[in-house]
């Protein structure tokens, strides 16, 4: 079970924690459009191939460095990967499913995916946040660091 942090976050760590969070994703994003890009012209893929394959490598790179250097957390690897694959057991045949629909009545294939990755950005962060790492943020090497550096400022 992972170690509470016990310390609340302040208003300008929870700040850092999502603009962190946001860089990740925007990173994340990149590995998304690429893989979908990359699988959507080169392959005779139709749309919900090409946009599961380039989730599901988004979704690992996200987890990975997220979990390290965002939430800091030494939560069980399995256990939290676990509650994100729960996540997406959710979102992924949703957003599958309505990305299919709009491409097919007409709609271009990278507004779809843009506005599914916005979509998935906000309800991402929320669930890791308060589901996933809610008990271990900062549980980590750095985020030890960081919670003796804003106790000694304190």
């Amino acid at each position: 079970m992972a170690k509470k942090t016990g310390v609340p976050l302040s208003a300008k760590q929870n700040t850092v924690q999502f603009l962190k969070f946001t860089m990740f994703s925007i990173s994340a994003g990149v590995v998304q459009v690429v893989s979908f890009t990359l699988l959507n012209e080169l392959t005779p893929f139709t749309y919900w191939p090409c946009y599961l394959i380039a989730l599901i490598l988004s979704v690992i790179y996200n987890f990975t460095v997220n979990r390290r250097f965002t939430f800091k957390s030494v939560a069980n690897i399995p256990i939290a990967m676990m509650k994100v694959i729960g996540y997406y057991c959710v979102f992924t045949p949703l957003s599958t499913w309505w990305g299919d629909y709009l491409t097919k009545i007409g709609w271009n294939d990278y507004l779809v995916l843009i506005g599914t990755m916005v979509i998935n950005f906000i309800t991402e962060f929320l669930v890791c946040r308060f589901f996933v790492y809610r008990n271990s943020i900062n549980t980590n090497e750095l985020g030890q660091k960081e919670r003796e550096r804003f106790q000694q400022i304190n």
